[in-house]
């Protein structure tokens, strides 16, 4: 899978040549589905206006927002529609009918993402091929449809269970699986495939910055939180969660690009006080081994 998000067209054109160069078995595309949300200027600024000491302790100034950002979703549309790939799967929301359409009409099997029975149900409805369905225990963003929502506390296996007595679809499930035994469970439960994330992140393959492989193995504690992005994600805690997400808005993407030059600011100085760090509940279990090693060992 190729992640599109935060991506232009051109280099997600670019990342799609590149890995038909490598391989001639089949890929796919993530794109993050936009949403027109409310423009709530002056929550953003209060959250600005916190934000202020963090930055200044970082000699960087505060961005303004972008309230029309929708990551180039009609130019990344257009671009998977002249130029196919095998699968292009959502999260964060579910694309038109009419897109859905003119995807399935180049050949693309489709995929929608899931928190819970509803979103799974309206995906199912709106004719896709497969649903991954992302339990509360999962690592980085929580893919509710509404970034507004409160994300379901419903855990995986019950999740699971709840969609599969509706649907003969393929059903992914996915979020904080880190050991064979989860992966027995969840195929017991009815899964048709089980996706793996924070298990991977520590593996040589992986192209995370050191400091956060690191993190993943010496850190205790998960916490989900608006403060990084506007959108619930659930990271290893750190001072940034303790100290703002109690007041962070429900603002995606403007909260991202608000905190953007901060993190940037805090990887190149080796400082995981204040960057996001992704991670699944069972992120201490992730190995600074090959990732063939560790999919065959779940896969045991």
């Amino acid at each position: 899978m190729l992640a599109a998000g935060y991506q232009t067209p051109d280099q997600l054109a670019a990342d799609i040549a590149a890995t038909r160069a490598l391989t001639d078995r089949p890929f796919g595309v993530n794109l993050f589905v936009p949403e027109d949300s409310e423009r709530d200027e002056a929550a953003l600024a209060r959250y600005a206006a916190q934000l202020g000491p963090d930055f200044a302790r970082f000699g960087v100034a505060l961005p303004g927002p972008h309230w029309k950002d929708t990551d180039f979703w009609r130019e990344k549309i257009a671009l998977l529609s002249s130029d196919p790939v095998p699968v292009v799967t959502f999260a964060f929301g579910l694309p038109s009918r009419g897109e859905v359409d003119l995807l399935r009409a180049v050949g693309s099997t489709l995929v929608g993402t899931a928190t819970t029975p509803e979103e799974a149900h309206a995906a199912i409805s709106l004719g896709l091929d497969a649903v991954v369905l992302q339990g509360p225990e999962a690592g980085g963003h929580r893919a509710t449809h509404r970034v507004e929502d409160e994300p379901s506390g419903l855990p995986l296996a019950e999740l699971l269970t709840a969609v599969r007595a509706t649907t003969d679809l393929p059903l992914i499930a996915a979020g904080g699986i880190s050991t064979p035994e989860r992966v027995r469970e969840l195929l017991d439960a009815g899964a048709s495939l089980v996706q793996i994330g924070t298990a991977l992140v520590r593996t040589p393959e992986s192209g995370a910055p050191q400091l956060y492989k690191d993190c993943l193995a010496t850190r205790s504690g998960t916490v989900l939180t608006r403060a990084f992005t506007g959108r619930y994600a659930r990271t290893l805690r750190n001072r940034f969660t303790d100290a703002h997400s109690a007041t962070a808005p429900a603002l995606y993407p403007q909260v991202g690009q608000l905190t953007g030059p901060l993190r940037r600011a805090a990887a190149a100085a080796g400082d995981p006080e204040n960057l996001h760090l992704w991670a699944g509940i069972g992120h201490a279990s992730a190995r600074p081994e090959p990732a063939g090693v560790v999919v065959r060992d779940l896969a045991g």
